[in-house]
């Protein structure tokens, strides 16, 4: 019964929501086209279904995805783990927390490859540049990228240095890739950056995020807690560019060995 109640506070929440967003698409398509919708029964049912998901998937990030990540977050980082039965931790030992890198190298991987958004623009990057750029492949380099940056976010909360430094350092990198990278990859990485910040990523960054900043010591949850989001949207940009230089500078290479096989 609970639960029901629950259920239906956040589905009225959801209707909030998403109405001024129909509201919006109503005006312009009959005061502004003036044009009827077609098949409206079906456009019905479908923001039904609209409305259903997102209010299971809110229900389901709250009694489950934040939970997990503050539970994973909490064990991994407890000195019992760390250090051993019994020990406490008298200065962070950033060395010690081995366990935790990996654990946001791999869940940010395995969220990044599982993400709806990614996979949607890079179905459409396939169809658009006629097979040249691979599905899966880009979706593995973005991956990559955001398992690296999630890792070094993990490794900023355990080490307390300040965001800024990593966040310039990592836009520096990128404007210089910018100048270099090939013309016709450069909107597509920066669009990717963008989609690994949605549903499936950021509900188990953030949480793992808090929940780390909570058990490391002499960490603040509200200065140190947030901030691994940025950080899994800006190291997809550099992975994706700097895939395209290594791919042109191979393709180069390719080029001139053959000449010179032809040559001889």
């Amino acid at each position: 019964m609970e639960f029901i109640d629950h259920f239906i506070t956040i589905l009225m929440a959801t209707c909030r929501d998403v109405s001024p967003i129909i509201a919006l698409i109503i005006f312009f398509q009959l005061l502004v086209l003036r044009e009827t919708f077609h098949r409206p029964w079906r456009l019905l049912v479908g923001g039904v279904y609209v409305v259903i998901g997102l209010t299971l998937f809110l229900a389901g990030l709250e009694k489950a995805l934040f939970p997990l990540g503050m539970i994973m977050a909490d064990q991994l980082s407890d000195p019992a783990f760390i250090y051993g039965a019994g020990k406490m931790a008298a200065d962070v030992d950033w060395k010690a927390y081995g366990w935790v890198y990996f654990f946001a190298a791999a869940i940010g991987f395995s969220t990044t490859i599982a993400e709806p958004s990614l996979i949607a623009v890079a179905h459409k990057a396939k169809d658009v540049s006629a097979g040249t750029i691979s599905q899966m492949g880009l979706r593995i380099v973005v991956a990559l990228g955001v398992a690296f940056g999630i890792s070094l976010g993990t490794f900023r909360i355990v080490t307390g240095t300040p965001i800024y430094i990593y966040i310039l350092i990592g836009y520096v990198i990128v404007i210089a890739q910018t100048l270099f990278a090939p013309k016709n990859i450069i909107p597509l990485a920066y669009d990717l950056g963008g989609v690994t910040t949605s549903t499936v990523t950021v509900p188990l960054v953030t949480a793992l995020g808090l929940g780390l900043s909570v058990n490391v010591p002499g960490r603040n949850p509200a200065l140190d807690g947030f901030g691994l989001i940025a950080f899994a949207s800006l190291f997809p940009i550099i992975t994706v560019m700097g895939y395209a230089q290594l791919m042109g500078w191979l393709a180069k290479r390719n080029i001139k060995k053959m000449e010179k096989k032809n040559a001889l």
